[in-house]
């Protein structure tokens, strides 16, 4: 009966979610939009809570393996390197439209790479320092972005790249609307679900690995990384191994945002996101994923809602306040609100060894 009253929530939530596109479709595609944002955005906290969360190293430079998989994915599927390149021109006269069964792996397993020659030089750095360096690293690939337009025009620059093929496979496009017994399923709606699933999928995932052993020895090195090497944990590979883990999730849901946007710039991986990625973790709960996933839909959809909130406050001042500043200060002061209340997040992990206290006799 206890097993059965805990599936019903679960069961409720399930259904919830399976309609939710449904019914945000009446209001406008617009909101369907902002539901898929907040999903991509749970998938890179989901990533980080990883390296973060679980291992327990900062790093504020996790935007750039966003940026790799999603200009993985636009090299692959668009016709840019067609236009810059005559020689894969010739052998792909109609441009270079790699499927999704090639894309999405290989943004994975560069983005995994990238996070294990992250973490390398970074092994013995703690604390501020290897926030300092992961936030240097994550600088340094946009930079690179911005740049590798000339001599070879690789990533076209700060124009970005466009024509971005959107997902398709098993003979269903995503990028245009299906009809289903006489409703309109329109494309942001099938993104939806497909983020849904990766969701889904990586939540899995994280929660196997946090009851597995990796995911333990992660907490040790977390809680007291010298106790840990003396205990003989590879500290050195578990960080590796967090490293990498945490980015090919990145890469994952920068191949899902260049395919959503149908267009990518280095303007979209700046610093502000990175940070904006540590606060989902942090605001929500370090390390729990209930609390990442409430973290990262509350500051994802929170901007978006506040839209309607900053725009009469502006007409109120007479237009003196800007409405995207004072959006940015009404998340702020909510922000530091939560924090002050709950400092260990709005839905944290259980106190640890609360279970092994012995009672007072």
């Amino acid at each position: 009966m206890k097993q059965q009253k805990k599936i019903i929530p679960f069961l409720l939530a399930a259904v919830a979610l399976l309609i939710l596109p449904v019914l945000l479709q009446g209001l406008g595609n617009a909101w369907v939009r902002i539901a898929d944002m907040a999903l991509l955005y749970v998938l890179l906290a989901l990533g980080l809570n990883i390296v973060v969360g679980y291992a327990g190293l900062l790093d504020l430079g996790y935007v750039a393996f966003f940026a790799i998989g999603a200009y993985m994915y636009g090299l692959l599927a668009s016709p840019h390197l067609a236009e810059a390149f005559p020689a894969i021109a010739a052998m792909f006269p109609d441009g270079l439209h790699a499927p999704i069964w090639i894309v999405i792996p290989a943004a994975a397993a560069i983005a995994g790479v990238f996070g294990v020659l992250l973490g390398a030089p970074t092994l013995r750095l703690r604390g501020d320092y290897l926030a300092i360096v992961t936030l240097g690293f994550g600088e340094i690939i946009r930079v690179f972005l911005n740049n590798l337009d000339h001599p070879v025009n690789i990533t076209n620059g700060p124009k970005g790249l466009n024509q971005i093929d959107s997902l398709s496979f098993f003979g269903l496009n995503l990028g245009k609307s299906v009809n289903i017994g006489g409703f309109e399923l329109a494309s942001v709606s099938l993104y939806y679900y497909l983020f849904l699933a990766l969701v889904v999928f990586s939540v899995v995932i994280c929660h196997r690995l946090e009851l597995s052993r990796v995911g333990r020895a992660w907490m040790a090195i977390r809680e007291d990384e010298i106790a840990a090497k003396a205990m003989g944990i590879n500290t050195r590979n578990l960080k590796l191994l967090a490293f990498g883990m945490g980015a090919t999730f990145g890469g994952v849901s920068g191949a899902m945002f260049a395919s959503f946007q149908g267009f990518i710039s280095p303007e979209s991986f700046s610093l502000m996101e990175s940070v904006m990625i540590v606060a989902m973790v942090v605001l929500g709960g370090i390390g729990h994923l209930p609390g990442v996933i409430l973290g990262a839909v509350l500051l994802s959809a929170l901007p978006e809602v506040l839209r309607y909130v900053a725009g009469p406050l502006q007409s109120m001042t007479d237009g003196r306040l800007d409405a995207s500043i004072l959006r940015q200060l009404l998340i702020a002061l909510a922000m530091i609100g939560v924090m002050l209340s709950r400092p260990r997040g709005l839905w944290p992990s259980p106190d640890h060894g609360k279970s092994l206290q012995n009672p007072k006799t």
